[in-house]
């Protein structure tokens, strides 16, 4: 992985898998925070697959896109660009109906001493859209964030796993799956819940964060001593594929990779690579954030790329200097302050 432009590329290549499930899937796709983090990947996934689906289906792509040239780079890559605020009642109003909604628009980072607007953004606005889309199916991004956490003996939380979110960011995320469900249930609109927690690809993630300390020294507070990650294309497939399992009440799969991860092992591995020794400090909690993925696994089969691929990518990018997205995961918080 050498440039930005590859990464993109690897990003948004569609497999098979998800070709037979968008040619399967009527009606067009419109991406809610197609701006964000994962947006821009996903939509490109979604164009190239419906591209080699045959379907004609559009692909809209709905954000504020802060980010320079963004906009125009989608939009002459296919998809039907669409720069508004859905926090905006009129926006919201005013975008096209589709038969397929992707919610990806959240706040996390900034939550403490604005803990009102991260409410607004993440429970009060999914409400609204489900509303404007009562009837479509809709897949909505919710976070692992929402489970407390766990003995790290014990495998991870799964979907039947009692929810109890620390701190407001969380908290607001549970709020959200319940707005969600409630208007599934009054609205007969069918809903996925995608309990996402970490993904992960070149420019951010916690392997970023940990690569990063490495290389320059500072030290690796192992308290929180075990994390999931997932590699950001099959989290996107997953979430687009998740259009065929929407349900009343909302069909909930969490979303992650199949290993626990050690951090101490982790780092150590990127160490390896990087010609660097990691500083750690602290000892291992026996306690951390953890999702079991078995029901994802076995829907949609595993992550195509492996977390010692991932591992390599991460380091070479890192010791490259290729471009950061500067947007820590902060995954060793244990309070729930963001």
């Amino acid at each position: 992985m050498r440039s930005v432009e590859e990464l993109e590329e690897r990003l948004s290549r569609p497999r098979d898998v998800l070709v037979e499930d968008l040619r399967a899937l009527d009606g067009d796709i419109l991406v809610l925070g197609a701006g964000g983090k994962l947006g821009p990947s996903l939509v490109r996934l979604a164009l190239r697959g419906v591209a080699a689906a045959g379907t004609g289906a559009r692909v809209y792509a709905v954000s504020r896109f802060s980010e320079p040239g963004l906009a125009d780079a989608l939009r002459a890559e296919g998809a039907e660009v669409i720069v508004a605020d859905v926090a905006d009642d009129q926006a919201l109003a005013g975008l096209p109906d589709a038969a397929n909604v992707v919610f990806l628009i959240g706040s996390k980072f900034g939550t403490a001493g604005r803990e009102h607007a991260t409410w607004a953004t993440n429970t009060y606005l999914p409400g609204r859209v489900a509303q404007r889309y009562a009837g479509a199916r809709l897949v909505a991004l919710s976070t692992g964030n929402v489970y407390p956490l766990v003995p790290v003996v014990s495998g991870g939380c799964t979907e039947q796993t009692p929810v109890d979110p620390v701190g407001e960011y969380a908290m607001s995320c549970l709020g959200r799956e319940r707005i969600l469900s409630h208007f599934a249930e009054r609205d007969k609109t069918p809903v996925a819940l995608i309990r996402l927690n970490y993904a992960v690809e070149m420019r951010y993630g916690v392997l970023v964060d940990l690569a990063r300390a490495v290389l320059t020294g500072e030290p690796i507070d192992l308290t929180t001593g075990h994390a999931n990650v997932v590699w950001q294309g099959y989290a996107n497939e997953v979430i687009l594929r998740a259009l065929h399992h929407t349900a009343t009440p909302p069909f909930v799969l969490n979303l992650t990779g199949p290993e626990l991860l050690s951090v101490r092992q982790v780092a150590t591995a990127l160490g390896a690579l990087l010609g660097r020794e990691p500083v750690f400090i602290g000892t291992e909690a026996a306690t951390a954030l953890l999702s079991n993925a078995q029901l994802c696994h076995r829907l949609f089969g595993y992550p195509d790329v492996s977390v010692a691929q991932l591992l390599e990518w991460t380091a070479r990018w890192v010791a490259d200097g290729l471009p950061l997205h500067g947007k820590p995961t902060q995954f060793q918080r244990r309070d729930g302050r963001f």
